[in-house]
């Protein structure tokens, strides 16, 4: 029975390098997947999904508009998976249309992404796949200034710790460390290089 999963991780927690492989895993044993992520993110352009290491893969872009549900259904061939990167990003609407691809295609649905923004706050993606996910894991890495869990983003700008600001800013190392507790409110002085 098909099921929607929900990964998520702090910035440099491997959640790209893990859908990547996902989907290396499918093809391998010729089950095609359908590869989508956040038309927000443009870091490699707008419907790639691009890792830290250097890995890219074409994906299909989902808009605020773009009915996933849809997509999925007016496909020649039903794919055995659907793997959402960026899936912070999304809507409320389409974590419903997931949970339809699930529920009436029976095609399994695995979204990764942040689960909270730089101000420590839910994203909305994040909030509703937490919500109607089936299952629900948590990808680790260790924080940067320490040998303890990161479980937040530190946002920074110059060097400094930044708490507030909207809430959609895209960056990746030059601008967000992944932190455990203490060091998100007390993080140590970052410096240009490090």
């Amino acid at each position: 029975m098909a099921q929607l999963f929900f990964k998520y991780g702090a910035m440099n927690s491997g959640k790209t390098i893990e859908i990547l492989k996902v989907a290396h895993n499918y093809e391998e044993q010729n089950k095609p997947v359908v590869l989508m992520t956040s038309g927000i993110d443009t870091r490699d352009g707008v419907g790639v999904v691009s890792s830290r290491i250097g890995l890219k893969r074409e994906a299909i872009p989902i808009f605020e508009d773009t009915d996933v549900f849809e997509v999925i259904q007016k496909m020649d061939h039903k794919p055995y998976c659907v793997l959402i990167d960026e899936a912070q990003f999304l809507k409320k609407k389409h974590v419903i249309e997931f949970t339809r691809i699930v529920d009436e295609l029976n095609i399994p649905v695995m979204a990764f992404g942040l689960k909270n923004d730089f101000r420590n706050e839910l994203f909305e993606g994040s909030k509703y796949l937490l919500l109607y996910a089936d299952k629900i894991e948590e990808m680790k890495t260790i924080c940067w200034f320490c040998h303890k869990k990161a479980m937040m983003n530190l946002h920074y700008i110059d060097g400094k710790p930044v708490y507030e600001g909207d809430q959609v800013q895209i960056g990746g190392n030059e601008a967000y460390y992944p932190v455990c507790r203490k060091h998100y409110f007390h993080p140590l002085m970052i410096t240009e290089g490090e």
